[in-house]
């Protein structure tokens, strides 16, 4: 009962056995589309009008999941992430904060703060994000600064 292609090998045939790769490249090709969808990449997006300080101990970031962007410009104005969203005060901070947090939370995630603020802002305006932060429920703020100078 065994196949005709293993009676001719084992008779000495001259049919020379081949293997069908077709279902090998296909694999290959499904484990490349899934390494790339899967990898992730940190994005911040970036307020052009904030020049985060210099930091010599500075590090990247090894995970860039559950990030709330909040920028503090030089005039101690508070934007969220791309500058489309301005905050007037601090309550408006933390309830922005309050419905990431939600978001951030339903997907797994721990809330993370991620606080670009300008070298020459005043500290008092990053304290009153690290409050608000805080009367929201997330305590981990991290910092962006830059690792080198900017040209």
């Amino acid at each position: 009962m065994a196949s005709s292609k293993l009676r001719n090998s084992a008779n000495g045939s001259d049919d020379e056995l081949q293997v069908d790769m077709s279902p090998m490249i296909d694999m290959v090709f499904l484990l490349l589309i899934f390494f790339i969808v899967a990898s992730t990449v940190i994005v911040v997006k970036q307020d052009p009008n904030v020049d985060p300080p210099v930091a010599d101990s500075s590090k990247k970031p090894k995970d860039g999941k559950g990030r709330i962007v909040i920028n503090v410009r030089k005039d101690g104005s508070f934007y969220a992430e791309t500058a489309t969203t301005k905050f007037d005060d601090e309550e408006a901070i933390t309830e922005y904060v309050k419905e990431k947090k939600l978001v951030e939370e339903g997907k797994g995630l721990k809330p993370i703060i991620h606080l670009r603020g300008d070298q020459g802002v005043s500290f008092k305006y990053v304290r009153t994000v690290i409050r608000a932060s805080a009367n929201a429920g997330v305590d981990n703020v991290v910092f962006s600064v830059y690792g080198f100078e900017k040209n």
